[in-house]
Order: structure tokens, then sequence, then C-alpha cells
């Protein structure tokens, strides 16, 4: 088709690359949809109300339908309008009265606005989603918008931190920002705002290497959450994989995200992102029109009975089809996009189980994670999955195949109920010590595969987990119904924010111990941000919708000595190489010194009997660590640790050494190093750390 619509030429274009690529000339258009009868690119005025022109789309490649029209330059507003059966009980939802979003739609202009005219159905008939709705519902969707994403890079590299050297900070870009004294008033939210020169300053004095950021990918707030007051704070419900959320942009445009990522980089700092690839925002059959349902529901979501309904392994009501090979290919363009032209440096899969289900069940070896592991772009980056979803066999923490790593919240768990000083868990803290080697040991997986973690976006702060034994969800208007009941939290005697000092420091204590326990651990560590400065979130463990002071991030008070404290555990893990090991210790014999690489101790210096790892009283666990049997480092400095959760014991340091150095002492925070005497103690909930006295101090300032 060579012709003119509203002045502009129009020409058959090509099939790729997916999306709107402008061309100098214009602007070339290519979308997928294979049951589809017809297509129609809609163009709209630059304030996106009014609807100027509508080209079809003759072209078809495949099942890739695309046109060029020439003229169009970047900032151009565009939609598509997608004919077809509308069959919900054969999968078919066309309604060409929706304008839908391109899938592959580098930006998006306007917000949803919530409307009945969303549906491709008629609210309220007796058919329900088999009723069809006529309105057209274009003034109630966001457009897409022709981008040209180049931008000056300048030298910009990535840090490229090896995993073990590595340490996650889980942030969100708005709750970081939003209440950050340092932080301009007008940048206080977003993307540039996150890049400030105070906060990189705070990340920097913590030691964080790549900053993990909560969705960021364009997505929608849940109509119910609106209905409430309320917004989808986390920003699980994507309906854009290509574009960056606008509500985090200051100045309207994409280059505020890759300046973002351009000053982390300077700083060494890396950027994963947490992304949503197992559903989208369209919900279940009862949920709106607004991309893919419209454009090819058959093909995009996995569905049951016959195609009216839709498998809900995400809990969200819709599952994306990923073992389609064009769905599979958005996802795959959609990664390498973030990769290649926004440069970020790696991704945590959020309910990654629904990515590798295949038509038997979830596979190691699927089509996902075949594809992502032979791609040379992707291959060579972060790749963090969440190990779980809620469908049959969900659970899959230790299933996955190099080189991705996994959310261990066995760690968690086992950590939290440790420390609250739970019967019987020593020998669990054992396990998650040594990076939890009965899941990842397998397939020549590395010790780094667990992401070991106390607190994440889901669930209790650090401060919250010591202020609270009841979550206090109420705000979120499911009248407490909704989040984790077994936070396996503790109070530690009053319930919430109290005045009573010794409660304040027992509770300071117990973050310090957590803290510390979590840096001593073989795996990968990740931080929630606001843990580091005691951010509480008043109880709730599920702030999703909380876009508020309540999710937000309290700099005012803020425990800048935890900060502190967390910042030389930092040091330390990174200081000593046997605190972060590839390899996994088994406490097999080296061959250099005949010392076994792991050594489990009792206080009184003694090897704890069979007796001893199911004695529930047995809470004080010591460990001498040295680097693995296999590849051992001639050069290593021994760590010797103490992580007391009972009563304070005598304490008999190793004869390994010919003396220790104590480099930190969680109840004596701040102290310098002391060499270790005579008639040592190991306080009551404590965490001791000695080296060889001997040994080279490479902590700045003699102190831990």
């Amino acid at each position: 088709m060579s012709g003119e619509v509203s002045g502009h030429a129009i020409h058959p274009g090509r099939p790729w690359p997916m999306g709107a690529t402008f061309d100098g000339d214009g602007v070339n258009f290519a979308v997928f949809s294979a049951h589809a009868r017809a297509l129609d690119l809609c163009l709209f005025a630059p304030d996106g109300r009014k609807e100027l022109a509508r080209i079809p789309l003759t072209e078809r490649d495949g099942d890739i339908w695309h046109v060029h029209v020439g003229g169009l330059t970047p900032g151009t507003l565009y939609g598509f309008r997608a004919h077809g059966p509308y069959q919900p009980e054969a999968g078919h939802r066309f309604n060409p009265a929706k304008l839908l979003i391109d899938p592959y739609a580098r930006q998006l202009s306007g917000r949803l606005k919530w409307s009945d005219a969303l549906m491709g159905y008629k609210i309220g008939s007796p058919r329900a989603d088999l009723s069809y709705d006529t309105r057209d519902s274009a003034f109630a969707v966001p457009k897409s918008v022709v981008v040209d994403p180049s931008f000056n890079w300048g030298n910009d590299a990535p840090p490229e931190v090896p995993l073990n050297a590595t340490v996650f900070y889980e942030a969100h870009v708005k709750g970081l920002t939003a209440q950050h004294p340092g932080v301009e008033p007008g940048l206080r939210g977003s993307y540039l705002g996150l890049a400030s020169d105070r906060v990189l300053e705070h990340l920097t004095k913590l030691g964080v290497t790549s900053i993990e950021l909560l969705p960021v990918q364009a997505f929608v707030d849940d109509r119910f959450l609106i209905a409430k007051g309320l917004r989808n704070y986390w920003g699980y419900q994507t309906i854009g994989f290509f574009a960056p959320e606008p509500r985090y942009m200051s100045r309207g445009a994409i280059w505020e995200f890759q300046s973002m990522v351009r000053r982390f980089h300077a700083a060494g700092i890396e950027v994963i992102l947490d992304v949503v690839y197992n559903h989208t925002g369209e919900g279940d059959a009862m949920g709106p029109t607004l991309s893919f349902r419209g454009l090819d529901n058959r093909s995009y979501y996995r569905l049951t009975e016959g195609g009216r309904h839709y498998v809900n392994d995400t809990g969200t009501g819709n599952t994306l089809n990923l073992t389609h090979p064009m769905v599979l290919r958005m996802v795959m363009d959609s990664l390498r996009y973030w990769v290649e032209v926004m440069h970020v440096d790696g991704f945590r899969f959020d309910l990654c189980s629904v990515l590798g289900r295949e038509p038997h069940g979830f596979d190691p070896n699927g089509g996902f994670f075949d594809a992502i592991r032979q791609d040379p772009v992707l291959n060579r980056v972060k790749l963090v999955a969440e190990p779980w979803d809620i469908g049959p066999g969900g659970y899959q923490l230790g299933g996955y195949p190099h080189p991705f790593l996994e959310w261990n919240d066995k760690y968690r768990d086992g950590m939290r109920r440790f420390w609250r000083g739970d019967a019987g868990m020593t020998s669990e803290l054992a396990r998650r010590l040594l990076g939890s080697a009965e899941q990842f040991d397998h397939s020549s997986r590395a010790a780094t595969s667990s992401v070991n973690f106390l607190t994440a976006h889901d669930g209790f702060t650090l401060a919250d987990l010591v202020s609270f034994s009841v979550k206090r969800n109420l705000a979120n208007g499911e009248d407490n119904r909704d989040g984790h009941d077994d936070n396996h939290s503790d109070n530690l005697g009053v319930e919430g924010p109290t005045k009573d000092a010794a409660v304040l420091a027992a509770r300071a204590l117990r973050r310090r111990n957590m803290l510390a326990t979590l840096m001593l651990s073989q795996g990968v560590p990740m931080i929630l941000a606001g843990d580091e400065i005691g951010n509480s979130q008043g109880g709730n463990n599920n702030a999703y919708a909380q876009d508020n002071d309540t999710g937000w991030v309290n700099w005012d008070g803020a425990d800048m000595a935890m900060a502190s404290f967390v910042g030389r555990l930092v040091a330390l893990r990174r200081a000593y190489p046997v605190l972060r090991q590839r390899r996994f210790l088994h406490a097999r014999n080296r061959a250099s010194d005949g010392l076994p690489d792991v050594i489990w101790r009792r206080a009184d210096g003694k090897t704890p009997s069979p007796g001893d790892w199911h004695d529930p009283a047995f809470r004080c666990l010591c460990v001498e660590l040295r680097m693995a049997a296999e590849g051992e480092d001639q050069g290593e400095t021994p760590v010797f640790a103490v992580l007391n959760a009972g009563p304070a014991m005598p304490l008999t340091l190793p004869d390994t050494a010919p003396a220790w150095r104590m480099v930190l002492d969680t109840t004596r925070p701040t102290a310098p190093h002391l060499p270790a005497k005579p008639g040592l103690e190991a306080p009551a909930h404590s965490v001791l750390v000695f080296v060889p006295a001997a040994s080279p101090n490479p902590l700045p300032g003699g102190k831990p």
C-alpha cells in the first residue's frame, strides 16, 4: 500500500524492528497479531485528546503488521485498534472501539483514566464478559509515544561487579527520595532525584554495589485501589515492558532514566530492575482491554476452559504465555532494550517460576531459560529469580539453572527465627551461613547463587520486625486480611513504638546482630532500603498500596549510627574474602595446612556433638572459616565468628592461630580492634568476629 493520509505519505514499511521506529523520513510501525482480521494505526494530537488520523495496516509479513508514515517525528502520539472476532469463549476479545497501547512503546503519555469504556464488555450485563461494549476508550488510555532513544552516554561503562563482591540494595524510586532532605523538592520521587548527590553519597558510604529498583516499567493503578483512594505503589501491574514509568519523570522524557543510570555507574553502582513478565495489568476476564488482550488475547495469555478464562499462576488474574514464540520474543526484546539502550546491569524476575512453565510444568530447561542463557547480551548481566509462584509445583528454590541467582526465603525465615530465640534453630543457622548448599550446590552452581535477605519490600521492615508481633495492615482497606501472618517477628516486650530505653536498646542490638549475620554469610547479601536507618512502616507488612508516609522511607530522625555500622559490616565483608566465596564449604581438609575449610565449635572450643545440634538450648554457635579446600588461596586471612542468641558464655578461642584480634562486637558497635585477652566472654545476644592478630588490617581506622 502506498498513498497519503492527512498529508502523510503512506508506504508499506517493514516488519522490523517491532514498535515505532523513527528513521529521519518518518516512522515505521510494526505490531504483532496472529488472529486479527485488520489493524488500524491511530494518530493523536499532542495533548492526546483528539484522534487526527486512522491508518489501516494492510501490509503483513506472517503475523507482523506494518506501515511507514512519512513526516512523523519523535513526540508523535499513537495507538492501535484491532478488528477480529469477539468470542471470549474461544479466547478472542477483539474490539476496535478500544484504543490499544503498543506492546513495544518506548514511552507512554498520560495516565490511565478508569472508566467502564475501558472494558470490552458491558458492565452490568447479564452476559458478563460475553457481552460487547461499543464505547470508544481513547480518552481513557495512555498514548504510545514515538521516541528517539539516542543519548549521550559519554564514557559510561557498567561497573562489572563480581558476584562475590556484590551487595544488593532493594529500593523504590519514589520511596527512597520522597522525603529525603538532601534531594531538591522538585526532584523528589523521580529518577533524577534518585541519582542526586546526597543519595549517591549515602549508598557509597554504605558500600552498596548494586541498587535493585522495584518495577519501573510502565504500570497501572488498579481500579479497586483508586476507589479506595489508594494507588499501586510497588508497581507490579505492568502495561508497557519497554517504557519507563512516567510518574517518576520530572521532565517527561526517557533521558531522565538514562541520566540516572549514567550517574549510578559513575559512582560505581550497578542498576538492577525488578521486572514483571509473568502477567500484565489487564487482570482477569473482567479486566480492561488496554493492549495485549485487544491485540491478540489468545496468543499473549495462557487460557483455560476453551479460552474464556485465564490461567492464574500469578494471583493477579492472568499469566503471560511465554511458550508462544512472539510473546517470548517480546520479553527478550524488552530485556535487551533495557540493557543495550538504557544500560541497566541486570534483572530480578518477579514470580520467575511462571516464566519457566511449559505444558508439563516448571522446566529449568524451558524456552525462556534457554533463550536467555544463549543470548549474547543477556547472558552477561546479573539475573535474579524470585523462585516461586502460586501455581502447582511453583516453589522451586534451588531449581534454577546457572547463571540465575535466587532469592532465598529459607535464609530469611531461618535467620529471623534464630535471632528471635526459637528452639532448635542452630543447625538451620549453620546451613544458611554456608550458602544453603543443600539447595544450591549442584550442577556446578556457585555459593553466590543464594541471595540472602532478612527483609524485602514484601513484609516487615527490619525495624518493624523487632517492634511488632502482629501486622498492622488496616490502611490497605482489606480488614487486615492481606499480608503474611507468620512473620517470625518479635516486639521485644512492647508492641509498636516505645520510649522505653531498655527495649529500644534491645531492638537496636537485635537489628545489628541480624545485619552482621547477613554480612557473614556465604552468598550475595541484599539490604532493604531504609533498614540501615531504622525505617518503619508502622507495622504494615504489605505496603503495596501505600504511596504515602507509610511506604516512603522516613529520613526524619534517621538512625545514622546504624547506617555507619552497616557501612562497617560491608567493609568487613569486603576486607576478608573468606566471607564471600564462590565455592561451597564442606569441611574438607586443605592441602596447604591440613585444616578443614570450615570448623564448627561451641563456645568452650569443643566440636559440637550430634546431640548439641539437636539441643534446644544450643544457641551459641562458633565457626572458623578458611578458603575452600578446592582452589584455596594461600594468602587468605581466616575468620572466627561467634553468633550467640542466648545468655553470656565464657569463650575459648581456637588454637589454630597464636593470637586473635577482635574486629567486631555488636554489643559495642563502635569499638576499635582489640587484642583478645584471657577470660574472654561472648556477651548475651551478640555477634563477635576475630582474625589472627598477626594478619594485616585492611579496614580503615582500625574499626570494623
